[in-house]
């Protein structure tokens, strides 16, 4: 076993950083993503949601561009290992597709379950305060 290092450790942070910048700048998918994220956390501090809400709101989008990185490398690697299209290599690339999907799904409820009480109340009193959910 290796030796703990702490110059590796940093430098294992500035690859993951490396990898972060790498999708933003190549992937139309993370870019609505980001977009998305702009959008909810412009509309959680609109509305003042709870902390418990802030909690949801940051696990799902944390989730769903994690979800993206995932299909992004293993989009990558199918690439790589099969250049020809391969029935396996089909199916790889779409579960992981799936996943980021499911995420997104997921993350759209718990939107819908955080903020439509918020619009709820913003559009029927004038007062997104009457309607939240503690």
């Amino acid at each position: 076993m290796e030796k703990f290092s702490l110059n590796k450790r940093l430098k294992s942070f500035t690859y993951a950083c490396k990898g972060i910048g790498c999708l933003i700048r190549n992937e139309h998918n993370a870019w609505i993503h980001g977009v998305a994220v702009v959008a909810v956390v412009t509309a959680g501090l609109l509305f003042g949601i709870s902390r418990g809400e802030w909690i949801a709101v940051v696990l799902c989008y944390g989730m769903v561009l994690a979800a993206e990185a995932v299909n992004t490398a293993i989009e990558v690697l199918v690439d790589l290992v099969s250049p020809q299209p391969h029935p396996l290599a089909g199916k790889a690339k779409d579960i992981a597709a799936g996943a980021v999907l499911i995420t997104a799904v997921t993350a759209a409820i718990v939107g819908c379950i955080v903020f439509l009480p918020y619009i709820i109340g913003f559009t029927m009193h004038g007062d997104a305060s009457l309607f939240t959910m503690y």
